[in-house]
């Protein structure tokens, strides 16, 4: 994983393996991918 400079991960987010964060990621998240986008919020899933 790799998180750019400046880059916030919200609590309890996800981040996928290899992923690169490029901008901040909301709290309760599953986020992947090259640049990371959010694939799915924890909510949803309950």
């Amino acid at each position: 994983m790799t998180v750019l400079p400046g880059v916030t991960i919200g609590e309890n987010a996800v981040v996928g393996a290899n992923s690169t964060v490029t901008k901040d990621m909301p709290a309760n998240t599953i986020v992947a991918g090259t640049p990371a986008r959010i694939l799915k919020s924890l909510s949803e899933i309950d």
